[in-house]
């Protein structure tokens, strides 16, 4: 990831924390498009896919006797992820999101709180952090409301969910590990230096992301599109506050 990536994915949180995220030697590919027209559902940030054997290294299998019985190849089903879907409807369109009950349970457990006591309902998207074509961030939430906000909640670092910051992962914004609460983003683009890394000096937990986008991101792009102040925010996330926030007129729990 180059410097200015790397300078984004420090600026995440709603409160910031000292960053130790490490300039890597190549920027992330950005998604084919940036147009909300041409941005497909996001996939989960865990799925794998089975590298092919090395043709150099790998011996072919011995050659069986036309009467040699073979056995059937019988295909393993992926294991199935316990999904709870959510739609986020604001006033420039509706955001469906798959949470991660399993992989992710106080972060989903804390976001579905919010959701059941309508504690997000009436609140907004209030950032808008752009950086290049392909990669932005959008913040929303209780904006830190203590009449809005539950508890902290512990931090699930990626090393542990499995999860990693990829195109259309939501996660929570945090000042140091432990301290988040009522505020999430949702991000365009690769940006893996948000995942905790063990081998990063200070605060190298790195977010906590717990789902992802499955339906909606059009409207994220349209929100990652809205314009900013010059004025609004602190001097960390001065440019970065929407002008006339998007206002989410309602988070429900789908079935």
């Amino acid at each position: 990831m180059n410097k200015a990536l790397t300078a984004f994915a420090c600026a995440i949180a709603i409160l910031l924390a000292p960053c130790a995220l490490a300039a890597e030697g190549s920027a992330p590919s950005a998604p084919a498009s940036a147009a909300p027209a041409a941005v497909a559902p996001v996939s989960a940030a865990t799925s794998q896919v089975d590298a092919a054997p090395d043709a150099t290294t790998t011996a072919s299998p011995p050659v069986q006797s036309a009467t040699a019985a073979t056995a059937p190849v019988l295909a393993t089903a992926a294991p199935k992820r316990n999904l709870v879907r959510v739609s986020v409807q604001t006033t420039v369109g509706t955001i469906v999101l798959e949470l991660e009950k399993d992989r992710a349970p106080i972060t989903t457990a804390n976001f579905l709180r919010y959701v059941q006591e309508k504690r997000f309902d009436g609140m907004a998207f209030y950032r808008a952090l752009k950086l290049a074509p392909g990669y932005a961030l959008i913040q929303g939430g209780t904006s830190g409301n203590p009449k809005r906000n539950l508890k902290p909640i512990n931090h699930e670092p990626t090393t542990v969910t499995g999860l990693s910051h990829v195109n259309g992962v939501v996660s929570m914004a945090r000042g140091a590990p432990g301290t988040a609460a009522g505020d999430f983003f949702i991000i365009v683009g690769d940006l893996t230096s948000l995942d905790a890394d063990p081998k990063l000096p200070g605060d190298n937990l790195g977010y906590a992301a717990f789902g992802h986008v499955a339906d909606g991101m059009e409207t994220v792009l349209r929100i990652a599109d809205a314009p900013t102040s010059a004025t609004k925010g602190d001097a960390a996330m001065k440019g970065q506050m929407i002008e006339a926030p998007i206002k989410i007129i309602a988070v429900k729990r789908l079935p």
